[in-house]
């Protein structure tokens, strides 16, 4: 079974933890070490033969649209990480429409491709934000990965379903939800996909929590990486919370590594191809976001 391999492509201080130190107005005035991170990814993916969804933040694209040519001609998928990593449950929906419709614009004039999937800042469609799911739906969107079914101090809708699935949005409007991923131990569900928590664990806990949600949910997971998070030479924000710097800065020099190990250990492709795959197999299920409740596909 082929798994999602995605990243989503930002740069350090674009973080949603660091926006109470480093304002917005600052971003042109740091280093950017995107560019360079994620070539070191496009670099180790092609060494696998490996192909990746990256969903590029639109202020990247602006800046470095030969980045995102590359990206596409190398035969990765490109979808939209939104243009300026706002938390979604934070912004008017007016403001969250034209910032992912500048977002998704500008990616398709950059690689002449059709862009067809989104996740969020953050995770940050919540029960909060559902209005989202109507606005992606009504942008054209196929599919959003912006779900993560657990709880947390930032994201999370733990009622929402751990499978991929049809969601269907507040006001009726339809899309795919790949939900990031989670593993049951016990009563709980453990957030596995990948980021901060894939540096947190050891390795082989990672492994094989990602192996149990594949034979407990019998689909492919989907794994998640920031190309920052294979640069340990970043600079530190040192006045950010305690908690946030331990968050982000946490085994940064061991991740490229464990990435290697696991692209030795699972086959990987991109959500378009996962997505794929599975609809041919069995069909989706089908949840409904207005009354929370599963309904018949």
């Amino acid at each position: 079974m082929r798994h999602a391999l995605t990243v989503d492509v930002e740069d350090y201080y674009h973080v949603s933890a660091f926006a109470d130190t480093l304002d917005r107005s600052q971003w042109d005035s740091i280093a950017p070490r995107v560019d360079e991170n994620t070539r070191k990814l496009l670099d180790l993916f092609a060494s696998r033969d490996t192909h990746a969804t990256f969903f590029v933040l639109g202020w990247v694209a602006e800046r470095f649209p030969q980045l995102v040519r590359d990206i596409a001609s190398q035969g990765h998928e490109v979808a939209s990480h939104g243009y300026s990593h706002q938390l979604v449950y934070r912004q008017e929906p007016e403001v969250f429409r034209q910032e992912t419709l500048k977002s998704k614009t500008m990616l398709e004039d950059i690689t002449g491709l059709a862009v067809n999937g989104y996740r969020a800042a953050s995770y940050s469609i919540t029960s909060e934000s559902l209005w989202a799911l109507d606005i992606l739906t009504e942008l054209g969107f196929q599919y959003d990965s912006s779900i993560f079914p657990v709880y947390h101090d930032r994201y999370g809708m733990p009622f929402a379903p751990p499978t991929i699935h049809r969601a269907v949005s507040p006001r009726g409007g339809e899309l795919v939800e790949f939900p990031l991923t989670v593993a049951k131990v016990f009563k709980w569900s453990l957030p596995v996909a990948g980021g901060g928590y894939f540096r947190l664990y050891p390795y082989w806990l990672s492994r094989a929590l990602l192996a149990k949600s594949q034979r407990d949910l019998n689909q492919s997971f989907i794994f998640y990486l920031h190309p920052w998070e294979i640069d340990p030479e970043q600079p530190r924000v040192e006045n950010a919370s305690r908690l946030s710097r331990f968050r982000h800065y946490q085994n940064l020099g061991r991740c490229h590594q464990r990435l290697e190990k696991l692209l030795t250990d699972f086959q990987f492709t991109t959500v378009a191809n996962v997505l794929a795959e599975h609809q041919q197999q069995s069909g989706l299920p089908v949840y409904d976001y207005g009354s929370q409740s599963l309904k018949s596909s």
